[in-house]
């Protein structure tokens, strides 16, 4: 354990870095026992904040801390949202270009890198390894560890080289996170890499902030679409089977006016980029998508995940699910579940050539089928399937929780429905019998004559999607069961002929939807209309960064600004998530809208929530406060270089060096602004400034009509701040 003055360096870290004033459940032995260079392995649902686990320690330990992770598509926004916070990270893959590869490779020589992020495939290059045993390692942190483990739902052959880290890196802690294990794959993960006595945390696979709702699903596409327009500015993902209803829904809700695009396997690696970027970044709300889509997914503000289409496994639905409200504010997920989807999946499933894999696969499948269709508790069902029980009775935050039962006699119903089962020699699928009873005059019902059966018609009062309801219940209790075969076929099962035959009765509990939501009380805890503001201020910073805007801000931390209303500084540095960085940044552009909505609006802020007292003291900032890349550019700019030149040498965006002056000024740092702006547009941006009387870029710009750029206005602006004495 560390000693006490370590733990409060940890705190004042996570508050002046993170702007954190607390760790979550589990977050800080974790981070105590990597300070301490122990193994560990750690099982943190997704949202639970295993991100901070390897970040905090990367930023107090020295040397570089190797982050190993398969997924490359989410690498940049990890990377942006590490650097947001002034942790010195960066990433190597693909992606990059030869001199930017290059000049990551002499950052990592010169130690100058504190997070670094890469696949596996890269760490066991030769080349690379080598490269690593000539640097001064932290620690190694993989991520995605369930990939390792062949019994996990998401196997990578190239996780199993990863156990040469022990072999080669002996002196060197390795701390391996996963969002999801059973205690098998658990046990299968912790051998396969060798780690070395590990401490080992398994937290709770509770969500609590998540909804989870099964609905019968009738007509997908409307079903989804009244979802939407219940929740006009919520994103979300939404996921289908096959390409084809990914892309049949997709253009189903941009016909029906919803901002959505489509995300699957088939379609050009350039607009699958491009529709991923679009969501990150919030220009697109909706993604609908295979399960393709979704690993490389960091964004926190997913307020819903709707399975249109029934998943192959509780695991795999588990972490798609998980995927919504991992900011931890409320967040929905719909399941639309039909016996009818089983035969697909079973179909797949047969096509499987060994008979271990196949077995394995079907029976995941039994398990999802039995989540979907038994009315008990859904958070008790996915508890118990990663081995944890709910100690509750009623979790509130589910339909069979929440929603209005009745019991309901359906004995006579299901006599009628497998009476036409066996009459016709338990040979025929659902629709058909459904066909039969409802009185249907189809060719097939012809010519076996089936419309001779004495059941034809019994049930022709009701509607067809009434009884393929009955017959989904029949499935459920098992009084009757589908074959497996490409074609299934339904029969009685011993159960049923019981049923049938009159020796019992069939009671069903009977759903009322109560409408409840995961978001149910969520908008009356915040300004709703502050916080769309703030969300243009926000979108706003991530337009002229090039970054998502929840690496700006989450919505949690919005959303505490709307419950606040923080118009000064010190009161910004209660905000949970605000850290110094951000502080410096961000805060005078989102206190100057706070104040202007104040303004307008008086009454607001006395409905304000007050803040707590902190527990402890945060030591104030010292003078490297901005950090040493920020210095690099201020010694070359010294020099003489322009914007331009400092950019290139640096393998850096014009963006980010504005953004680093931009920093100097307001440290009150000798800057020439003549060189940076001709004198006279300066004086035009300024008075543009005090016109609108805002701080928000965007005005400025489009009244220019793109005469000025973002780089200029921002630096003008960080100028006339300083002569004015604002900051």
């Amino acid at each position: 354990m560390l000693p006490e003055d370590k733990k409060l360096m940890i705190y004042e870290q996570l508050k002046v870095v993170f702007g954190f004033e607390a760790f979550r459940p589990n977050q800080e032995p974790i981070i105590d026992r990597i300070l301490s260079r122990q193994d560990v392995f750690a099982v943190m649902p997704t949202g639970g904040g295993k991100s901070l686990c390897y970040q905090l320690p990367a930023k107090m330990m020295s040397g570089t801390t190797v982050v190993i992770s398969p997924l490359i598509s989410l690498m940049k926004d990890q990377v942006d949202a590490a650097c947001a916070n002034g942790i010195v990270a960066t990433f190597m893959n693909s992606t990059l270009t030869a001199r930017e590869m290059s000049d990551a490779h002499q950052k990592l020589r010169l130690n100058e890198i504190e997070l670094l992020y890469i696949a596996p495939e890269r760490f066991v290059m030769p080349s690379f390894l080598e490269t690593l045993k000539n640097i001064d390692i932290s620690f190694f942190a993989i991520d995605e560890a369930h990939c390792i483990s062949e019994w996990g739902h998401d196997f990578r052959s190239d996780y199993l080289r990863l156990s040469l880290i022990p072999e080669e890196f002996p002196d060197v802690a390795v701390a391996a996170f996963t969002a999801t294990a059973t205690l098998k794959v658990q046990e299968d993960i912790i051998r396969k890499i060798g780690l070395r006595s590990p401490h080992v945390t398994r937290a709770s696979f509770n969500r609590p902030n998540l909804f989870y709702r099964v609905e019968r699903k009738d007509n997908a596409n409307l079903q989804i679409l009244r979802f939407l327009k219940e929740r006009p500015n919520d994103a979300g993902i939404i996921y289908r089977t096959t390409r084809k209803s990914v892309t049949e829904t997709a253009d189903f809700l941009v016909s029906n006016g919803i901002s959505a695009r489509p995300y699957h396997a088939g379609l050009p690696p350039e607009e699958r980029s491009a529709n991923q970027e679009a969501f990150n970044h919030d220009d697109t709300r909706v993604m609908v998508a295979t399960i393709a889509f979704g690993m490389g997914i960091d964004k926190s503000n997913v307020r819903f995940v709707i399975h249109a289409d029934l998943p192959k496994n509780i695991e795999g639905y588990y972490q798609e699910t998980g995927r919504a409200g991992r900011d931890g504010v409320s967040a929905d997920c719909l399941l639309l579940f039909s016996n009818a989807d089983i035969p697909r999946l079973r179909y797949f499933i047969n096509q499987i050539p060994s008979d271990k894999e196949r077995a394995v696969a079907m029976g995941n499948l039994r398990q999802m089928v039995n989540f979907a269709s038994h009315n008990s508790c859904r958070r008790k069902q996915l508890l118990k399937f990663f081995d944890e029980e709910y100690p509750a009775d009623n979790c509130s935050t589910c339909d069979i929780c929440t929603d209005t039962t009745e019991d309901v006699d359906i004995t006579l119903d299901a006599q009628i429905l497998m009476s036409a089962i066996y009459r016709t020699g338990q040979t025929f699928w659902v629709r058909h019998i459904v066909d039969i009873v409802t009185g249907a005059n189809t060719k097939r019902i012809r010519s076996f004559r089936h419309n001779k059966v004495k059941t034809y018609g019994a049930g022709k009062s009701k509607k067809k999607e009434y009884w393929v309801a009955i017959a989904d219940e029949l499935l459920a209790h098992n009084i009757i069961e589908q074959s497996d075969d490409k074609f299934p076929v339904i029969k009685l099962t011993h159960e049923g002929s019981d049923l049938l035959f009159g020796k019992k009765r069939l009671t069903i509990s009977r759903k009322e939807s109560a409408k409840v939501s995961a978001r149910s009380d969520d908008l009356k805890h915040y300004d709703n209309l502050l916080f769309e503001r703030l969300r243009a201020v926000r979108k706003e910073f991530a337009e002229e960064q090039h970054v998502p805007p929840f690496v700006i801000f989450s919505d949690k931390t919005l959303h505490d600004m709307c419950r606040y209303y923080p118009a000064e500084e010190s009161d910004m540095r209660k905000i949970s998530g605000v850290g110094e960085v951000k502080i410096q940044r961000y805060a005078a552009a989102f206190i100057d809208e706070i104040k202007g909505y104040l303004d307008e609006n008086p009454d607001a802020g006395e409905n304000g929530a007050q803040f707590a007292d902190v527990d402890y003291e945060i030591k104030p900032r010292q003078k490297k406060k901005i950090g040493d890349s920020v210095e690099v550019t201020y010694a070359l700019f010294k020099e003489g270089l322009s914007v331009e030149i400092i950019a290139g040498r640096r393998s850096l965006t014009t963006s980010t060096i504005a953004g680093h002056l931009e920093l100097l000024i307001q440290d009150g740092r000798d800057i020439d602004i003549d060189r940076l702006i001709d004198p006279a547009k300066r004086a035009e941006i300024e008075k543009l400034f005090i016109t609108f009387k805002k701080w928000n870029l965007k005005p400025i710009i489009e009244h220019s009509n793109g005469t000025i750029s973002y780089d200029e206005a921002r630096i003008a602006r960080a100028f006339l701040r300083d002569q004015l004495n604002f900051l």
